[in-house]
């Protein structure tokens, strides 16, 4: 059974677990064998506590003997990204200033993960500070891809989506800020869903109004993202943007059934380039596979058109409001200790530390032009399809792509702009395996709803998995 298990779904689990069929000290021991077995070739994994987990484990054992009511997650283990706070685990960033942090409480959706009943077994890695879509850093290393250990596994939750696609776990948490869920979802072929803000809420400490940056899941099914999320969303009262829903945060049925629908995706108004009209440019092979995936959706009832939004703005929206996130978080590790922080993140503060008040402005009039086509749009449209990487999987050995078709990019940023541009719509986005190279690299498609309309978006993620069944497709280790 514990080779089986390595592929159940985190739903499959949760309710064997329920049942009594597998303890959650078995899930534990298989979870932590399966690590064992395959991360020292991943570098997915970079702290574990099993001492603690296996206490964890067995408190949820012993409530389940006693008939006590548990949460949906319960006896589920779990490791969690690198930037999300742990109580008494360390949460590093991946920088060596915060090689040995502890933190003495857990993020929001840590915190929510553990109400729900998972069993926390250690962190998973990330690019420093969590910038780039390559996962590497001086205090752990490179993560590598599952399907091609020569290669990327993105970031910057690239460690989250190894450990999926390596099946250690079934689904992990991680954040969005430039594509963070998203990229690694297509590198390794699983389900990244970056939701509309605050539908995880941001709260102070920190700063409860951002809304770049957002928390999210990823999965190896639509299934299991919406479960998390059912999960995981929900007002908070150090939270001023929630988004307020009917009921507690386990009682948000619309999403743990979000994928209960059959693939029917008849009537759906669906915007599709893949390239959005040559605004990107894109390698040969991802392109094709993102193209045949139109006649997916028009097979499942949609009707797709090639019709897009006008994302001028978009540029400007994102490398604003960025530059001054990564001021307002690491500027005073910046003005402390420069040299030990990585050019790229040094670039991006340094480029908010520079804003102008009028640059400030102007970008906030962008944003509101941005705000209303993106009303506009949806007014005709129920979503927007197009790539989610630009790019296959690259080599593991440099820090990013530097040129696309021959076309040279500016920054560690350009080769993901098809993710930016979405971040700075404040649109909820999915990536969803969408096929394999010929070389077998995966390959996602990128699938865009209006801001708060998250269930509506994993319903046609999910009916898009079930028509082509890319997900099911596993790496050989």
């Amino acid at each position: 059974m514990s080779a089986e298990m390595l592929w159940w779904s985190t739903r499959e689990l949760a309710a064997r677990i329920a049942a009594k069929e597998v303890s959650a000290r078995e899930a534990l021991q298989v979870h932590l064998d399966r690590i064992d077995a395959v991360n020292p070739a991943l570098n997915a994994v970079v702290t574990r506590d099993d001492e603690a987990a296996f206490a964890q484990a067995e408190a949820a054992d012993s409530a389940t003997a006693r008939g006590e009511s548990f949460g949906p997650l319960h006896g589920v283990p779990m490791t969690h990204k690198d930037t999300h706070d742990t109580a008494g685990m360390r949460t590093t960033w991946g920088s060596p200033l915060m090689a040995d942090r502890v933190p003495e409480s857990d993020a929001v959706i840590i915190a929510r993960l553990k109400d729900a009943g998972i069993t926390t077994s250690g962190k998973t890695n990330v690019p420093e500070f969590a910038a780039g879509s390559h996962t590497f850093n001086e205090v752990f290393g490179t993560t590598v891809n599952p399907y091609d250990r020569t290669k990327s596994a993105s970031g910057s939750s690239g460690g989250v989506g190894a450990v999926l696609a390596a099946g250690i776990q079934a689904s992990g948490d991680g954040s969005d800020m430039g594509g963070s869920l998203r990229s690694p979802a297509s590198f390794n072929n699983v389900v990244g869903l970056r939701p509309s803000n605050g539908r995880i809420p941001h709260t102070a400490p920190g700063n409860p109004y951002a809304w770049l940056g957002q928390s999210g899941f990823m999965a190896r099914t639509v299934s299991d993202v919406a479960l998390l999320m059912s999960v995981a969303s929900g007002p908070h009262p150090s939270a001023p943007t929630s988004i307020h829903e009917s009921g507690g945060v386990f009682d948000l049925p619309e999403f743990a059934r979000a994928a209960d629908h059959s693939p029917d995706l008849t009537g759906l108004r669906v915007g599709f380039s893949p390239d959005l009209d040559g605004l990107l440019p894109i390698e040969a092979e991802v392109k094709d596979i993102v193209a045949s995936t139109a006649q997916v959706l028009s097979g499942l009832g949609a009707q797709v058109d090639a019709e897009i939004p006008n994302l001028t703005d978009a540029d400007e929206v994102f490398n604003v409001r960025r530059a001054l996130d990564f001021v307002g978080s690491w500027g005073g590790l910046y003005e402390a200790h420069p040299e030990q922080i990585k050019e790229s993140v040094r670039w991006n503060i340094r480029m908010g530390l520079e804003l102008t008040g009028a640059e400030v402005v102007a970008a906030e009039s962008a944003r509101t032009r941005l705000h209303g086509e993106i009303d506009r749009y949806f007014v005709g449209h129920d979503v927007l399809v197009l790539t989610t990487c630009q790019v296959l999987p690259f080599d593991a050995d440099i820090e990013y792509p530097t040129q696309i078709n021959g076309v040279q990019l500016e920054n560690y940023l350009d080769w993901m702009r098809a993710l930016c541009l979405i971040s700075a719509t404040g649109c909820p986005a999915i990536s969803v395996p969408a096929g394999f190279s010929v070389s077998g690299l995966p390959v996602g498609v990128q699938i865009v709803a209006k801001p708060g309309a998250d269930v509506e978006l994993l319903r046609v993620a999910h009916a898009f998995e079930s028509a082509t069944g890319h997900h099911r497709r596993r790496p050989e280790l």
